[in-house]
């Protein structure tokens, strides 16, 4: 699979693609895997709120694999450059509402994320929603957007759900491609809905690594020493490690962090 010019074009200009039946002939064993990874971590459930694994992927054998799926990588490489880093993912079991938010990386790095949602999803049973054009932060709407959606009520009547975003309904086996950057959330989901998320992030030139480590440290609150699971790390190839190598060269300072972390903190973070 390859994304073509119109595709790449409208992702840039809106922030957003969605890819239905990408993975349709896989959906099965990938639900599979999912659930398996849930029961293999022992982490329980509060009812009534999100339950997140980081990582996710890479847990599993098989889920890691994904990262060399042709249709999986073609759309970093295409979108980020061919030398991107896969900077982890996550597990969700989703439940209510998400207020729209965005995730921009430090330092201003380009970052995508590339979602699998394993349950029906509409626009009001908590698919994704996002404002299009939204990741272009220099631009007026896009500044008046993030100064004001979270006081929706306050500055235009409306409830968060109410506002005018673009909804992305999503089947077991489409993918759902968006920028860290644009503004996106969920209304109206049931309890449990499945989500997982692999994350990349254009290849770090060098004045930006001070970012990356910060990105890197970050991750310290989910109480892993290493920054990739071990089923990834084991079952990589040489042309995985091109997409792992620089954030393994610039995890030096995690261990330590995790340390303080599980010193400071009741569990490891759930998001």
């Amino acid at each position: 699979m390859t994304l073509d010019a119109t595709q790449v074009r409208f992702f840039e200009t809106f922030g957003f693609l969605h890819l239905p039946g990408l993975m349709a002939k896989e959906v099965g064993r990938i639900t599979e895997a999912f659930a398996s990874v849930w029961e293999r971590s022992g982490r329980e459930r509060t009812p009534g709120k999100r339950a997140c694994l980081v990582p996710f992927i890479d847990r599993d054998a098989y889920l890691s694999g994904l990262l060399d799926d042709p249709r999986i990588s073609t759309i970093p490489s295409q979108l980020l450059g061919p030398d991107f880093n896969y900077c982890s993912s996550d597990g969700n079991l989703y439940a209510g509402d998400t207020a729209y938010h965005s995730n921009p990386f430090s330092g201003g790095l380009a970052a995508l994320k590339v979602a699998f949602y394993l349950d029906p999803v509409d626009a009001d049973s908590g698919c994704l929603r996002v404002f299009p054009g939204s990741h272009k932060f220099d631009d007026g709407y896009a500044k008046s957007l993030s100064s004001n959606i979270g006081s929706a009520t306050e500055v235009w009547g409306r409830e968060q759900s109410e506002l005018p975003a673009v909804p992305i309904p999503s089947r077991p086996g489409d993918v759902v491609v968006f920028t860290h950057g644009i503004k996106h959330g969920s209304f109206g989901g049931g309890e449990g809905r499945r989500l997982f998320v692999m994350n990349f992030t254009e290849h770090c030139p060098e004045e930006l690594l001070p970012a990356l480590r910060e990105h890197v440290g970050s991750m310290a609150r989910f109480w892993n020493d290493n920054y990739y699971g071990d089923a990834m790390l084991a079952t990589a190839g040489p042309e995985r490690m091109r997409h792992l190598r620089q954030i393994l060269d610039n995890q030096d300072h995690l261990p330590s962090l995790v340390a303080r972390c599980r010193q400071e903190m009741t569990g490891p973070a759930q998001g």
